[in-house]
């Protein structure tokens, strides 16, 4: 599916979505709350039939969060990258996808342990590197008093 298919396919089902292109892949960016409706879209619509989640990152802007997702279909040989666009930093938060793709059980993980970004109805959010008198050390508003690193 060329990237023209996919970007018609994403803005049936989330019309709002940003659409960008320019690198390797062709780039979505979504409201979280639209997160679970687009990632259900992608994985069990035949013709999309994005099996396969080989990436997820945290991104801090300093003003909101992504979640990035990057997720390529085997069959059909096209890649996407969602990026959920979190506004609140007070208490950031998006949908699980660990459901759809289990790789992302892990990486969820990790991105609430770095980053404090919870991932709702996961199965197992829990801190995977840091204990809990750590903060969030890859945010940009992150301090430690005690080595004195500052962003």
């Amino acid at each position: 599916m060329s990237n023209e298919e996919l970007k018609k396919s994403v803005s049936g089902i989330i019309p709002e979505a940003a659409l960008e292109e320019g690198g390797q892949f062709l780039n979505v960016v979504i409201p979280a709350l639209s997160l679970r409706q687009l990632a259900v879209q992608l994985r069990n619509d035949a013709a999309l039939d994005f099996d396969y989640l080989f990436c997820l990152s945290g991104v801090d802007w300093k003003e909101y969060f992504y979640v990035v997702y990057h997720l390529t279909s085997r069959k059909n040989g096209h890649t996407i990258v969602v990026k959920a666009k979190i506004q609140d930093r007070l208490n950031p938060e998006v949908h699980t996808v660990s459901d759809l793709w289990r790789t992302a059980e892990f990486h969820e993980r990790e991105v609430y342990d770095l980053f404090g970004i919870k991932f709702t109805a996961h199965p197992d959010l829990r801190r995977l590197f840091l204990d809990d008198t750590w903060g969030f050390p890859l945010r940009k508003d992150y301090r430690d008093d005690t080595t004195i690193v500052s962003l």
